[in-house]
């Protein structure tokens, strides 16, 4: 790994938002491509945060200053990004559905799909299933990630979901579902196509 990029991925596991900001344009006046350093600097290490949460050793704390650092970088890096015509990996449209105002757990997801290479449109809380549907009608969107924190407000992903399918557009989308009261069985129920658990006891 070449040694900038090596300097930007140590940074953005640490969570130095600034170290990665002075980074980056020495990164790109060195000549480094920016697909080459947002691969191997930033989503190689959101990658290895993902992995250090899965084995406890981060927790939610240093996933959200980890992918804050990589949104800085990732910042600095997008008008280079776009100039090179960088494919994105989908475009999703995240939100927490009608009735959730809790955004945390909701703004890490949309922080580490970004640092992944979507282009993510983030609508919020408390979002309508028709705001879904006119995400998918009027912005192409082809993932829909919708969150909920509490019981009495995930009934609303069925809700959003029906309506997606009363739409016509269910066929062309893929649908993931997260949250603390979501379960597997849940999931599959109202037709998610997509379903990871939240492991507990680990906000520190």
């Amino acid at each position: 790994m070449d040694p900038i990029i090596r300097e930007i991925y140590e940074a953005i596991l640490a969570g130095n938002s600034k170290a990665v900001e002075a980074k980056v344009p020495v990164a790109l006046s060195a000549g480094l491509t920016p697909q080459k350093i947002l691969e191997e600097g930033m989503i190689a290490a959101m990658a290895e945060v993902g992995r250090l949460f899965e084995q406890g050793e981060y927790f939610v704390p240093e996933m959200l200053i980890a992918a804050r650092a990589m949104q800085a970088g990732l910042a600095l890096l997008k008008p280079s990004l776009k100039a090179g015509n960088f494919p994105s990996a989908g475009k999703v449209a995240i939100g927490s559905v009608l009735g959730d105002l809790h955004d945390i757990g909701k703004n890490l997801v949309a922080m580490m799909l970004e640092g992944a290479g979507f282009e993510v449109l983030d609508l919020g809380t408390n979002v309508t299933p028709a705001k879904f549907v006119a995400a998918v009608t009027e912005k192409d969107v082809r993932i829909i990630a919708l969150s909920a924190l509490l019981t009495t407000t995930m009934s609303g992903m069925k809700t959003t979901i029906d309506a997606l399918a009363q739409a016509g557009v269910r066929g062309k989308i893929k649908i993931m579902v997260g949250g603390a009261p979501i379960t597997e069985k849940f999931a599959q129920q109202i037709g998610a196509d997509g379903y990871a658990p939240m492991p507990a006891a680990r906000w520190r």
